[in-house]
């Protein structure tokens, strides 16, 4: 009988336990100015974090929070920020890789929810749906890395 067969050892395991909108705000504070047609194409800056927060030993909250803004003319067209959440249960990760997997894997995850919900509420808003492109979570964990080795470095060295 293989280890598996009688509950020995088995491979990592990612599961979602459920998924939950934390937080969900869209302002429309020039309407109905801004829902008519609009010479300029709006600059759309978005906002993108992780959150993680453990619940149990394999439990683990993942918080995914994004915020667009689109401006025209240096006036607001709308401004959307959502917090879009899962339970993830993780069994069996080396403890080396866990941080990767709750920034990266289950951000990644969860992000298709999270932007169907903005392109949902910006067309019920009076725009044309948000449709964010699909975010980079290797390059935002990097950075993240980066940043935090640079304030490190930065306490560590004060002039």
């Amino acid at each position: 009988m293989s280890d598996q067969a009688n509950g020995g050892n088995q491979g990592a395991q990612l599961r979602v336990l459920t998924q939950y909108v934390k937080d969900l705000s869209f302002e429309n504070p020039n309407a109905p100015q801004s829902l008519g047609p609009v010479e300029d194409q709006p600059a759309i800056n978005l906002r993108v974090d992780v959150g993680v927060k453990r619940m149990a030993d394999t439990d683990f909250e993942v918080s995914l929070k994004i915020g667009a803004e689109a401006v025209t003319k240096d006036k607001p067209m709308f401004i959307a920020e959502i917090e879009y959440a899962a339970l993830f249960r993780l069994v069996n990760i080396p403890q080396a890789d866990l941080e990767a997997v709750l920034v990266v894997e289950c951000p990644r995850q969860i992000f298709p929810f999270a932007r169907r919900i903005l392109a949902d509420v910006t067309r019920d808003g009076g725009f044309p749906p948000l449709m964010i492109d699909p975010i980079d979570f290797v390059s935002l964990y990097q950075q993240r890395r980066e940043q935090m080795a640079a304030q490190v470095e930065n306490a560590a060295n004060p002039d």
